[in-house]
């Protein structure tokens, strides 16, 4: 199955970490908690962890994502994982994964992946290509 939304993001808090050992690196290295919001096939809202290596244009950051919501009418919770790499304009080095086992409601059971993406025009957009047991 396919369901396809957008999405905004809600809140943005970057979180003050100290990496131990302190190690430091040509690109910072940082957290963040951010909020966001989904319509179309996708609606609801989830809870990410985002960390980032990033500075200017160039970068690579990782996000653990909590869903709450429903994918083209079924309801529940799940988690899901992603990643990309970017030198300005551009992504590369994409992962996505729905994590097996965190599914409640009418989504117990879902595996599978997606994709993110951005428009010209700044519109955020989510896929997520599943199967349900």
């Amino acid at each position: 199955m396919r369901s396809t939304g957008t999405f905004e993001v809600a809140s943005f808090e970057p979180v003050d970490v100290t990496l131990a050992p302190a190690i430091e690196t040509a690109l910072p290295i940082g957290l963040a908690r951010m909020e966001k919001t989904y319509t179309g096939g996708v609606t609801g809202r989830s809870a990410t962890l985002f960390t980032a290596a990033y500075g200017g244009e160039v970068g690579t950051y990782l996000a653990m994502e909590a869903f709450e919501g429903s994918l083209d009418g079924r309801s529940g919770t799940f988690a899901y994982v992603h990643s990309a790499a970017t030198s300005g304009a551009d992504r590369s080095d994409e992962f996505f994964h729905v994590v097996a086992g965190s599914g409640t409601g009418e989504l117990t059971g879902i595996r599978g992946g997606g994709s993110l993406g951005v428009d010209a025009d700044g519109t955020h957009r989510i896929a997520f290509d599943y199967e349900l047991d």
